[in-house]
């Protein structure tokens, strides 16, 4: 993003709330919520903003401020604060219920025009809880610009977003576990010292404790602007940036990859109309994918012949296909390993699958469909004949 353009934001907003500490809600919308949404790359004057966007609630019907829409999706509900008031738990709690209602509303915001709070949908863990991943202030952006990244039109209709949000809280995990182990870990630091270095007269546990504090506060100013809540705050708020500890196969532990090669588009065989599930997957993800040929853990809810994969993050491409098998129970899917043992290891819920494919049907394509402005956020539908020809990912979603 343009650094001039958000110095400009920034200054333009800190000087509107500086004369006018007490603006009421419509103002805040208009002159510092509404440009923000601008600075992001959303077009408020086309149909892809929508004002006071319909939730259905089981109680009736409500609305949300603002609406950012993928097609005819939204993908971000923001909700809008005057700037005199201050952010609370209980719109935090609102702005997450609103989340809940629209499957493919995978992004919150909660701002005041001042203070901005960033909710995600954690699909990894707590079976698709709503988390908060980022809070930040006017003054955080003039410092530290690159927090938008995570929020700009095209971060979110990409995937890129998802894998920032990973990396946060891969932060916030490595921060967690160095603070509530430093005991165990210094320990660990000042044995390793002593096994290559001996007889050494400074006290190399004081310097080990010092080494591991060090280390935690350059990943807190790497993570500068991740939410920190106690474990224990009692209003259940610490919640929103809890995640299940995962693993990654280790060189112990090989990768055992069974894709059967490359195959152009076009050389697929098969019925043109015949149906193709398009899912999405993070890097993260593919180990699972090549080790089991298969994809999981997912509810899939009518017939389809062919699995394709969309790559989020840096890929942005349909990049693998395979033939499908079928689909089965976790529990008769014959894993290679639990789902835990993946970084992205499921929580498998009720009524989850996993599509098996048909054994050496799995190849990653010669020529990808690369992404333009769509992409599927949760599973998709399309043909055959649209995959082979696809131009791009709008070309065949």
């Amino acid at each position: 993003m343009d650094r001039e353009e958000i110095d400009e934001y920034v200054q333009r907003c800190q000087q509107l709330i500086e004369s006018s500490p007490q603006m009421d809600e419509e103002n805040t919308k208009v002159k510092l919520i509404q440009p923000f949404l601008e600075l992001l790359g959303w077009d408020l004057y086309s149909t892809e903003v929508a004002l006071e966007y319909t939730i259905p609630m089981a109680s009736g019907s409500t609305h949300v401020d603002y609406a950012l829409l993928v097609g005819d999706s939204p993908v971000v509900f923001v909700e809008a604060k005057p700037v005199r008031s201050t952010l609370t738990d209980d719109e935090v709690r609102q702005l997450r219920s609103y989340m809940r209602q629209e499957l493919d509303v995978d992004w919150g915001i909660l701002t005041n025009g001042k203070s901005f709070e960033v909710l995600t949908k954690n699909r990894r863990g707590n079976g698709g809880e709503e988390v908060s991943v980022v809070q930040f202030d006017l003054d955080d952006l003039a410092e530290n610009p690159e927090v938008l990244e995570l929020l700009t039109k095209e971060s979110i209709r990409s995937g890129k977003s998802d894998e920032v949000a990973e990396q946060v809280a891969q932060t916030n995990r490595a921060i967690r576990h160095l603070e509530n182990h430093e005991d165990s870990v210094t320990e660990s630091v000042a044995e390793a010292v002593e096994n290559e270095v001996n007889g050494l007269t400074i006290d190399i546990e004081e310097q080990s404790r010092e080494f591991v504090q060090n280390l935690v506060s350059v990943l807190r100013e790497q993570r500068h602007f991740v939410s920190e809540e106690s474990p224990s705050d009692p209003d259940g708020r610490s919640e929103r940036t809890k995640e299940a500890a995962s693993d990654v196969p280790d060189e112990t532990d090989p990768l055992e990859n069974r894709v059967a090669g490359k195959i152009a588009r076009k050389d697929i065989e098969g019925d043109p109309d015949a149906r193709v599930a398009v899912f999405p997957t993070k890097e993260s993800g593919l180990p699972f994918l090549k080790e089991n040929e298969a994809w999981g853990f997912v509810r899939v809810g009518s017939d389809f012949d062919y699995v394709a994969m969309y790559v989020t993050g840096n890929v942005r491409e349909v990049k693998y296909f395979a033939t499908v098998r079928d689909v089965v129970d976790p529990a008769d899917a014959e894993l290679v390993r639990e789902p835990s043992g993946y970084k992205d290891g499921a929580k498998i819920e009720e009524g989850k699958q996993v599509v098996r494919f048909q054994p050496g049907s799995l190849y990653e394509l010669e020529d990808p469909v690369p992404f333009e402005s769509k992409y599927p956020q949760g599973l998709r539908y399309t043909t055959l004949g649209d995959l082979r020809t696809a131009e791009t990912t709008d070309d065949m979603l």
